[in-house]
């Protein structure tokens, strides 16, 4: 999975991008890399299968939120690793706009993707900072966010409470549109989302005061949010039925809430593992003892033997980050020792130091005469 680039990189869009933006990448992709736009060319076949990877995972609401929460490693088994598997993703919605064909002699392109069918609302995103303890042990947050609602007036209809929602006499109430037009393969038949229902299938003569005609109220609401132990930074939690409220009956859609985690004085994080330097005593390093060590769950001493160098890095098991799928399964904590050098001494203090550094110097000495002695006697 190392050599996968990201998902929003392929397509050149930012994680926030919307279902739109995403939609509009991807066909910008797809028309300028397309096989039949460059036959035998394996450099663009390649750049064409990438693309459509990435989008058939952003596309998808489930697939993108995996993807958000752990990346490729959530499709290692069973579709990432050896190759995407697109059996179950429709294209044709994409390719029919891109190639200007749409529904070709009559033919429908794919269930309610247009029409007055039931809909899921669209996702709400938004954003939440929390300390590196929180990310570590997980905590619970409470948003407060504009939410829409069924509008208690007109129960949802947009219509004025005593009046008549009509069908639209243009579209029958399907919510769309055929045009007949003439290309270079023949005649073709495109479907439209119906301008004057706007794909509603439903005509509103008078519209509710309240509401004007939408059907929907805006409340600010509190929301919690459980935030789970071990999320990382720019990872995504997802709320079901959260977002925008569903067309035609259909179900809500999700809230997305992105996590940024500040950062930590002590403390820096890869992955499941957390990373920090120690102080150590020049004594201490030199003759052994006990160091003081921070970790996330508190101080611990930790025994270093006599002649510890400076940045010597141990491994504390188990001190790290939990595992996002359990909790109880977590990283290591490494640490690297570093020895203080005094910057403040007393005359007293340096005297000694200097009587210490001359007594290397008078072993170094008697070390020498006694080899010039046994050599002379040899």
């Amino acid at each position: 999975m190392a050599d996968k680039r990201d998902y929003y990189e392929v397509l050149g869009i930012a994680k926030t991008a919307s279902d739109d933006e995403i939609k509009k990448a991807y066909r910008k992709l797809a028309k300028q890399y397309h096989p039949d736009m460059h036959p035998g060319d394996a450099e663009c076949e390649a750049k064409f299968k990438e693309a459509s990877e990435a989008y058939s995972v952003l596309s998808d609401k489930e697939k993108r939120d995996k993807y958000d929460r752990f990346g490729h490693a959530a499709f290692e088994q069973g579709g990432g690793g050896g190759g995407f598997d697109y059996s179950s993703f429709d294209f044709g919605d994409i390719f029919g706009d891109l190639f200007g064909f749409g529904d070709m002699f009559g033919g429908s392109r794919g269930g309610n993707s247009r029409g007055n069918g039931p809909k899921m609302g669209a996702s709400v995103r938004t954003a939440i900072r929390i300390t590196f303890e929180e990310a570590v042990f997980g905590c619970e947050k409470e948003l407060e966010l504009n939410i829409k609602e069924d509008c208690p007036t007109c129960n949802g209809t947009g219509a004025k409470p005593g009046t008549n929602v009509d069908t639209c006499a243009k579209c029958n109430g399907r919510g769309t549109v055929i045009y007949t037009q003439q290309s270079i393969i023949g005649m073709v038949q495109n479907q439209r989302v119906c301008p004057d229902c706007k794909g509603t299938g439903k005509i509103i003569k008078e519209k509710c005061k309240d509401c004007y005609g939408t059907g929907f109220i805006t409340n600010r609401k509190k929301i919690k949010v459980t935030v789970p132990p071990g999320i990382d930074n720019g990872q995504s939690i997802r709320i079901k039925g959260k977002g925008e409220p569903g067309v035609n009956g259909g179900p809500r859609g999700d809230l997305l809430v992105e996590v940024a985690v500040s950062s930590h004085p002590i403390f820096q994080r890869q992955d499941r593992d957390i990373f920090s330097n120690a102080p150590m005593s020049y004594t201490t390093a030199t003759l052994g003892g006990e160091v003081k060590i921070s970790t996330i769950d508190g101080d611990v001493l930790y025994e270093v033997k006599p002649g510890t160098q400076t940045d010597t890095k141990i491994r504390l098991r188990g001190k790290g980050v939990p595992s996002l799928r359990d909790k109880n399964h977590r990283g290591d904590h490494y640490v690297t020792l570093v020895v203080q050098v005094p910057t403040k001494l007393t005359n007293e203090q340096k005297e000694l130091l200097k009587k210490y550094e001359d007594s290397f110097k008078d072993n170094k000495k008697e070390t020498g005469d006694s080899k010039k002695k046994n050599k002379f006697f040899k």
